[in-house]
């Protein structure tokens, strides 16, 4: 049973930032939405085939997923239908996409293994802990998210951004920014010194040129090794 829509509704009222107990009356289309989705993706953990994960994958976002997109599984999500994954987007093993604030992943993307999406918190007070608050989370085009890191409710990570491994990222991410640390902080914030942090052997031995829209090029003998642009 897919969770219902229709205004006024449940869902609607925690992505608007509404605080939601466990005693709210339509409490149980969140349970049916989680317990339909883990259906489905017990389905898609032991699928072998990467169109058929691709295929529960959109079944339990209840869109589309582009054929450029991959997932590798184990994959895990609460809902899944408040996701959005656009074109050419890589995910790899163990990821953890809590969506019910709402996340998007825009084109080009790479998403690590054994990263967290959180876009659930709850209120400090002992007393109404059990609430469930919401902020959305933006992954912008052609970020990279670093294996193990956690993005936290609220954050946008901007384009070409690189969240480095590990990293618990409590903030927006300026576009072309690299960010590391817990909480993560910005280490690199210009283009340059993006690719120098990237692929450091190859601007110690060679001059670099950028290009329009991002494209690197090498002086010299050698070249970088995948396109920007």
């Amino acid at each position: 049973m897919e969770p219902s829509f229709t205004s006024p509704d449940i869902f609607q009222r925690l992505r608007s930032g509404q605080p939601i107990r466990m005693d709210d009356p339509e409490y149980h289309k969140i349970t049916d939405g989680v317990k339909r989705t883990m259906g489905l993706s017990q389905l898609l953990n032991t699928a072998t085939d990467l169109d058929e994960i691709r295929r529960y994958l959109g079944e339990i976002t209840g869109t589309t997923i582009d054929p450029s997109t991959t997932l590798f599984s184990p994959f895990h999500t609460n809902l899944g239908a408040f996701s959005i994954i656009g074109k050419n987007v890589f995910i790899n093993h163990a990821c953890s996409f809590l969506d019910l604030g709402g996340i998007t992943i825009e084109d080009h993307v790479l998403i690590g293994p054994r990263v967290n999406i959180v876009t659930e918190s709850h209120p400090l007070d002992p007393e109404d802990r059990k609430a469930l608050l919401t902020k959305p989370v933006v992954i912008k085009r052609r970020a990279w998210i670093g294996a193990g890191a956690t993005i936290l409710p609220g954050v946008t990570v901007g384009e070409n951004a690189v969240v480095a491994a590990g990293s618990v990222v409590s903030r927006d991410v300026p576009a072309n920014a690299v960010v590391a640390g817990v909480p993560a902080k910005v280490i690199r914030s210009s283009t340059l010194n993006l690719i120098e942090l990237l692929y450091p052997s190859w601007v110690r031995s060679s001059g670099l040129a950028v290009g329009p829209g991002l494209t690197f090029v090498l002086k010299g003998q050698g070249r970088v090794p995948r396109s920007y642009s």
